[in-house]
């Protein structure tokens, strides 16, 4: 890093410290001031930093006690896709994932459209939780087609890829190409409200239904993702015609 960091160098360090936990959900980030003098950088400097974190939402302006850190959350796909790229996992600092489940099952209502199969047709599943920093972010399901399982073998073991997808993408030899993701909420299963910590009697999840697809239009992976009612679902993407 240069002795003078620009606004994003800044705005990386803050992001790693929330991503590892080292600033926590309700903590409250040093001021401008702070900022200007730690990293001798101008106010314009500091505040465009700032406001990359509150675009990215990881902090929130609060009046009458600065900018606060907003409760942890799990990176969306494009910033996955670009983090496996980058360093071959596709889980970011702090994070982890337990499998649960790993089997066939008939695909439901829900799923057989998205993989463009008949109800009931055996698909291949994976269930597991993600944490953060050791509390639990999310609970998912991922489904896979037969023809992505007979290329991907390890998708049948209970142990983490580190990338299912790029792993069953680079077997097939096309690339990722679009996501469509649909969010809903509901009330809570049982098995979900067990392995996201959820107590109350009735919870209200959110759920995102993601359906990867590659660039000759066959479908990777439908995956259904539950999060804790109290988590708030957010995501930046970018719009630059350059990106």
């Amino acid at each position: 890093m240069a002795d003078t960091p620009g606004y994003a160098e800044i705005a990386a360090i803050f992001r790693k410290q929330i991503q590892d936990g080292v600033l926590k959900p309700g903590d409250t980030m040093p001021s401008l001031r702070q900022v200007c003098e730690r990293y001798n950088v101008a106010q314009t400097t500091a505040n465009r930093a700032y406001r990359v974190l509150k675009m990215e939402g990881l902090t929130l302006a609060k009046p009458g006690v600065g900018t606060v850190v907003v409760g942890a959350i799990s990176n969306n796909i494009d910033a996955r896709v670009r983090l496996f790229q980058s360093t071959g996992k596709a889980l970011d600092g702090g994070e982890s994932s337990r499998i649960l489940e790993v089997g066939t099952v008939g695909a439901d209502e829900l799923v057989a459209p998205r993989l463009d199969v008949a109800p009931g047709t055996p698909v291949h599943v994976r269930r597991r939780v993600v944490s953060r920093n050791g509390v639990p972010v999310h609970f998912s399901s991922s489904y896979y087609p037969a023809y992505v399982v007979a290329v991907t073998p390890e998708l049948a073991e209970p142990v983490s890829t580190g990338g299912s997808r790029e792993l069953a993408a680079a077997r097939l030899g096309i690339a990722q190409d679009r996501v469509l993701e649909e969010v809903t909420s509901r009330l809570a299963t049982n098995a979900e409200k067990k392995y996201l910590g959820l107590t109350a009697g009735d919870v209200v999840v959110s759920q995102v239904v993601r359906t990867v697809t590659l660039t000759d239009d066959r479908v990777v992976e439908v995956a259904v993702k539950v999060t804790g009612g109290a988590t708030i679902l957010r995501w930046s993407t970018s719009l630059s015609s350059d990106k």
